[in-house]
């Protein structure tokens, strides 16, 4: 027979929870959807009034109602009044950079498997968009270490964080520098690259992922995602690298009439993933076997299924030379 089990004492409250529930308070984010589904965010402060070309109402008409309320302005538009999720403020916030979009920062959560407590290394910082996703998932527990190299936008991340969160966070170090010259010795547990050349950065961050930790690196171009890859496959301190993207595809319901939105959400960026493996460990050598129809070139494949032993001996001295010892 199972038992509940009471906490001995109260938890203490998680960061920006008292601004996600509840009645609308001082500070709050809202967002306003008009009836043509257009989005107005803006945070409650008293006395003040919300404009637009459909007249006003006042901000105190919205402080300690529930989410979901309906309000009209004095032209009689009517909006539908909502905390913005985190897609939402992603979209809407203010940019230095460009932003991680949603179905990005999903993934890299996902596919990373940043968990709570845990220990997570971010550069670069841009807007701070992956950032809220990041600091949400390890949670106060945790930690996330950030790097940016532009000082500006840091400045911008650093507003846009605060925003959402209702003050700063607990978890976050956000330093303004170079990562590879920058970058302390702590340990952490999952790397999450987002540049333009991750492919310099692998060394160093291999140094502070633990064995078995995840590195995940955003690139926008078949030239970049080539090259970040092949950096990590040749390392020798991470496991075969996958790389893929995710495609998003809104859908038109109206009763009968369902069909795929003309529009979608496409190509904004590659995710490379690898494992860290540990110290001291020479990994097998990756053995592929060309497409069938390859067989029709015949001599010019010769060779290609089995690898000859002399070089593949070389090519595994060559990644222990690289690779060197840990300091």
């Amino acid at each position: 027979m199972s038992e509940t089990h009471e906490p001995d004492a109260p938890r203490p409250e998680e960061t920006g929870k008292s601004h996600r529930q509840g009645p609308f308070k001082v500070g709050d984010l809202v967002q306003l959807t008009d009836t043509k589904g257009r989005h107005h965010t803006f945070s409650l402060t008293p006395g003040k009034q919300f404009h637009t070309h459909k007249g006003y109402f006042d901000h105190d008409a919205l402080i300690g109602e529930p989410e979901g309320t309906v309000v009209r302005s004095t032209g009689g538009m009517e909006y539908l009044a909502l905390r913005p999720l985190l897609s939402d403020y992603v979209l809407s916030m203010p940019r230095g950079a460009a932003v991680v979009y949603p179905k990005d920062a999903a993934q890299i959560v996902a596919m990373a498997d940043v968990y709570p407590g845990a220990r997570v290394l971010e550069a670069g910082v841009g807007s701070g968009a992956l950032t809220c996703s990041l600091l949400r998932a390890v949670g106060d527990g945790g930690r996330v270490y950030s790097y940016e190299r532009r000082e500006d936008f840091a400045a911008i991340a650093e507003r846009n964080v605060s925003t959402f969160f209702g003050g700063e966070h607990p978890a976050w170090t956000l330093t303004v520098g170079d990562l590879v010259s920058s970058l302390r010795p702590d340990e952490v547990d999952r790397v999450v690259l987002d540049m333009l050349a991750p492919w310099e950065c692998v060394d160093a961050v291999s140094k502070v992922l633990v064995p078995g930790g995840v590195l995940i690196c955003y690139v926008a171009t078949t030239t970049q995602l080539s090259r970040t890859v092949e950096t990590i496959r040749e390392h020798g301190r991470f496991a075969e690298p996958a790389p893929f993207e995710t495609l998003l595809r809104s859908w038109h319901v109206e009763g009968l009439a369902v069909r795929p939105d003309h529009r979608m959400v496409g190509h904004t960026g590659f995710l490379v993933t690898a494992r860290r493996v540990a110290d001291g460990v020479d990994l097998p050598a990756r053995r592929r076997r060309p497409a069938k129809a390859a067989a029709e070139l015949g001599d010019a494949w010769d060779g290609v299924v089995e690898a000859d032993p002399v070089d593949e001996a070389e090519a595994r001295a060559a990644r222990i030379a690289r690779r060197g010892d840990l300091p």
